[in-house]
């Protein structure tokens, strides 16, 4: 069992954490109250487990985090914060390899899911952070760098209209027309024309009218 450190300033956060954890524990959690401590504290449990509430503690910023996780690559870290916004909880999950987030207002019963998850090495992702990195995938599509050739061929794809409609209305070859699908569907990520008349709808490329018609 590692050695967990408990990085929360909170005295309530604190104690009921260890109290719901507290017959999964084989040791006293160690507390401390700022980076220095934290580091002190890491240099001699280096495959400690931290639960950190990153919002109250002395860290500069996020990069602090991946400093420490890069000179301690046998530790596991729970970021168990009661806000962080979606940027950073994107950061943390796609360029670390042991951190995980957990809201404050989480049930007792997920929180000993994420600590037994992090136990066995495995990072814990709750549904409202799962929901979080999906809206931000779909954002990304949405705004997905199009041309503006490429917004109008989407549109008319939305529309209904064939590779060969659109080649003669814009005046190419049809192997023209597949080639800027082809592109328009990589930059989106989308597979197929459903998937495709969606975005557009979304993005505002097409009517609603038009598209229930």
């Amino acid at each position: 069992m590692p050695q967990l450190i408990m990085a929360d300033n909170q005295d309530v956060t604190r104690i009921g954490f260890c109290h719901i954890i507290s017959s999964l524990l084989t040791m006293e959690p160690l507390v401390v109250h700022h980076k220095q401590a934290l580091i002190e504290t890491l240099e001699r449990h280096p495959n400690a487990v931290i639960v950190l509430d990153y919002a109250l503690f002395d860290l500069s910023d996020i990069e602090t985090l991946f400093v420490l996780e890069t000179k301690y690559p046998d530790s596991w870290w729970l970021l168990f914060s009661s806000e962080l916004s979606d940027q950073f909880i994107k950061r943390i999950y796609l360029q670390t390899r042991h951190m995980s987030v957990l809201f404050k207002d989480c049930s007792a019963e997920e929180l000993i899911v994420a600590w037994h998850d992090i136990l066995q090495g495995r990072r814990y992702m709750s549904s409202s952070v799962s929901q979080t990195l999906l809206d931000s995938v779909q954002q990304q599509r949405l705004s997905a760098p199009l041309t503006a050739t490429e917004k109008q061929i989407l549109a008319a794809i939305a529309s209904g209209k064939t590779t060969k409609e659109i080649a003669q209305e814009r005046y190419v070859s049809t192997h023209t027309v597949v080639t800027h699908r082809k592109n328009i569907f990589r930059k989106i990520q989308v597979n197929n024309i459903h998937e495709a008349t969606k975005y557009a709808v979304k993005a505002g490329l097409i009517d609603l009218v038009d598209y229930f018609i």
